[in-house]
């Protein structure tokens, strides 16, 4: 009996159940995206564009990691680890066929993430500077003026696009001869002559370093907080607790104004300097502790949209299990720093090329945790799919805890800052083209460091015995020993056969290799990236937390008319106004003369 057709229908049936998880995660991947959006956006200001491109240009990023994991298992699927060998049903052509549609995904949802980052993030945030209430409302901004406008800014990004198309087609990469400090054909075939994919290799190389400067940064500081946030949650003073000290405090307030105005009824002459100086205090007081008030009503998420209202319950009811939760997180992040720095110190010491190919390690060779415990999963497919899912979300929201905490900056100077329920929409966009940014870096990071065997080529195996004859294929299953991992170091023959690598890895390998600048500046960043952990994991760990109401007021007071980022606002919409020669109104009045009255009201409330 031909037991081809079964073998044949058996592998389509894994690679579809792959598939089908696959397109479960990405569904995941959209509501986490919807809830991220909706959780930090402001709902005083919202716009539906900036809403959308930013849940759409999250899950597509998403999406684009989880890739990793469908990619190890397709071609895991193909070999059997128990006996060495490729499966029956894994001929050369379907092999080609499940490399080609996994190389399409790829190229597809990396050239969306760049136009998407590229292209329409800057255009939606131009679209939403474009937009005048007052024009709006006399009828003189139609759909058609502010797209011109939006567009013409936009310009310079897509000219920006085109060069770095242009630099990768015509720039040489790497010289052929560095193939003379590669004395292994895998790395041979990774020195591409396609102009197209060296130019593609080139793009996603320049954006993936500039990611990595930006996951140094924010992710290395964040995947020190977020755990530490965790066991550190539990408030000084809770909500409720908050709002009813300020009740107190305020009835009080408002008891010593009614003394003092009782003090001086049916005065004929005014009133001392003495009651109106203690009067004029207790006015600023009692302004400061209505916002106090209101701030600590919207923490119990009163005024607040729905999904804030959800999250805020769900966090009350749960705030005991974070710390152990925390806990468990921060050995987490311990793990995976110390893995980290055991991959790179073995890079580093035993790379097969050195600076030559962005320092690729031809195999382990120091026990590393991470990658381990992910080899070992991937026996149990999808249980490596979830664990990876949880890494890859675990170091997506590190990023935008590290974002949260140290802001949006240029240098020094902290542009934008992002709260849950209280983030601009120009802070929203810029803040998802450098989680954009950054995921490109961890994509780097998970393949090359975190789990580079895993990640290289799962559970495949391959098996150092003797063929029975020469077409056949060597079978180990009674000899175990004889059963080796795959590496793209090992020189036998049979490994070539048997061993396939995942299209992800080869493509980053590719792009350090073709263009070692990139691989240098990536890899050395890592050892920055350890260290930005540690300062700020030593530091988060002796800092005391503690209820800084100063800060509370602030907030509240800044909140009052416009939002937490009220004056930023103002500032980024003066200089966007100066560049198109145009002011905004708004309706009620001048925005600017409003502007510069509240901050400087503001100013002097804060001042008590």
């Amino acid at each position: 009996m031909d037991t081809t057709p079964m073998m044949a229908r058996a592998g389509l049936l894994q690679t579809s159940l792959i598939w089908v998880a696959y397109a479960v995660a990405v569904a995941l991947v959209f509501v986490v995206a919807v809830i991220t959006v909706f959780t930090w956006q402001t709902p005083y200001d919202r716009s539906k564009l900036v809403t959308t491109v930013a849940i759409v240009s999250l899950t597509s990023l998403l999406a684009t990691v989880f890739l990793l994991p469908v990619d190890i298992a397709l071609v895991s699927s193909t070999a059997s680890a128990s006996r060495g060998t490729k499966k029956d049903w894994a001929t050369p052509e379907r092999i080609d066929g499940i490399l080609t549609t996994l190389k399409i995904v790829y190229y597809s949802l990396y050239s969306f993430d760049a136009l998407l980052c590229l292209v329409v993030i800057p255009f939606a945030y131009f679209w939403y500077e474009e937009h005048d209430e007052v024009l709006e409302e006399e009828g003189r901004e139609s759909w058609s003026t502010r797209f011109a406008q939006a567009l013409k800014y936009t310009i310079a990004f897509i000219f920006l696009v085109i060069i770095l198309f242009l630099v990768g087609f015509f720039v040489p990469a790497a010289a052929q001869d560095h193939g003379r400090h590669l004395d292994l054909d895998y790395f041979r075939r990774l020195l591409t002559n396609n102009k197209g994919e060296k130019a593609l290799s080139f793009g996603l190389g320049l954006l993936m370093t500039l990611g990595t400067l930006l996951y140094v940064l924010y992710t290395g500081a964040g995947l020190a907080l977020l755990p530490v946030s965790f066991i550190k949650s539990a408030p000084s003073i809770s909500a409720p607790q908050l709002s009813a000290t300020t009740a107190s405090e305020l009835e009080h307030n408002r008891e010593l104004q009614r003394q003092i105005e009782m003090r001086n009824a049916g005065r004929i002459e005014a009133m001392s300097q003495k009651d109106r100086r203690e009067l004029d205090l207790l006015l600023r007081e009692e302004r400061t502790l209505v916002r106090r008030q209101r701030l600590a009503a919207e923490a119990r998420g009163e005024g607040q949209s729905t999904i804030i209202r959800i999250w805020t319950k769900t966090q009350a009811v749960f705030r005991p299990l974070k710390l152990v939760g925390g806990i468990l997180l921060l050995f987490l992040s311990v793990i995976l720093w110390i893995s980290m720095l055991i991959t790179a110190i073995d890079k580093a010491a035993n790379s097969v090329c050195k600076s030559h190919c962005g320092y690729i390690l031809g195999h382990i060779n120091v026990f590393q945790p991470v990658n381990w415990v992910f080899v070992k999963a991937a026996k149990a497919f999808p249980v490596d799919y979830i664990l990876m899912a949880f890494l890859i979300l675990f170091l997506f929201s590190s990023s935008i805890t590290g974002i949260a905490s140290v802001g949006i900056r240029f240098l020094w100077v902290r542009i934008f800052q992002l709260k849950k329920g209280r983030t601009a929409p120009q802070a929203l966009l810029i803040a998802t083209v450098m989680q954009a940014l950054i995921i490109l870096a961890i994509n780097y990071a998970v393949v090359n460091l975190l789990a580079p065997q895993y990640a290289m080529y799962g559970t495949q195996t391959f098996c150092q015995g003797f063929a029975r004859f020469p077409s056949a294929q060597p079978d180990c299953t009674n000899h175990r020993d004889m059963i080796r991992p795959c590496s793209e170091s090992l020189t036998d023959p049979l490994a070539k056969d048997v061993c396939t690598p995942t299209v992800m890895s080869t493509f980053l390998n590719r792009i350090v290799l073709n263009w070692p600048v990139f691989g240098a500046i990536d890899f050395w960043a890592q050892f920055a990236f350890l260290t930005v952990f540690l300062l700020v994991f030593i530091t988060s760990l002796v800092r005391t937390p503690r209820l800084n109401l100063g800060e509370i007021d602030e907030e509240a007071q800044a909140d009052e008319e416009e939002g937490l980022l009220a004056s930023t606002s103002r500032r980024f919409g003066a200089t966007w106004q100066d560049i198109t020669g145009r002011a905004r109104r708004t309706v009620g009045g001048s925005s600017g003369g409003q502007g510069y009255g509240t901050s400087g009201t503001n100013g002097t409330n804060s001042s008590h």
